[in-house]
């Protein structure tokens, strides 16, 4: 539900016209993988469980955006930037960590294990982002 949720409600409004070049499943583990776009990309495929849940890339920005969907365990925590920066030492592409949550009470029972330099996305809110860096985006409106 809410893998599908970031497809399509996520993905066109902060990742337009992205290609979706993974997305795990916890009982199928690879429901869509990309590998030969992954690898051009200079990413290492690894065991699945180090994946993210879903990869997308926006090839005009030349950003990826690795999201982790969270409906029990598994935010972008420090230790999950870490094993996914490692994994794709060699991508050049600018990097964007998303946890996505189902809803607001899912996001608050994790919010204190997210890193900084991530961002949050709420399928119940979808028009809206938490940054978890002021500085990026602070100014008038």
């Amino acid at each position: 539900e809410l893998q599908k949720a970031i497809i399509e409600e996520f993905a066109p409004r902060f990742a337009e016209n992205a290609e979706c070049l993974y997305v795990g499943d916890t009982i199928e583990k690879d429901l869509v993988k990309n590998i030969d776009k992954l690898k051009k990309l200079g990413f290492e495929i690894t065991l699945h469980d180090k994946m993210p849940d879903v990869v997308l890339y926006r090839e005009d920005k030349n950003w990826i955006y690795f999201i982790e969907s969270v409906t029990s365990v598994g935010p972008m925590d420090p230790k999950r930037i870490l094993e996914i920066t490692e994994m794709t030492k060699d991508v050049t592409a600018g990097k964007i960590f998303v946890t996505a949550f189902l809803d607001f009470k899912t996001y608050k029972k994790f919010s204190e294990e997210l890193a900084w330099d991530t961002e949050v996305w709420i399928a119940e809110m979808p028009e809206h982002m938490i940054h978890l860096n002021g500085d990026k985006f602070m100014g008038p409106r």
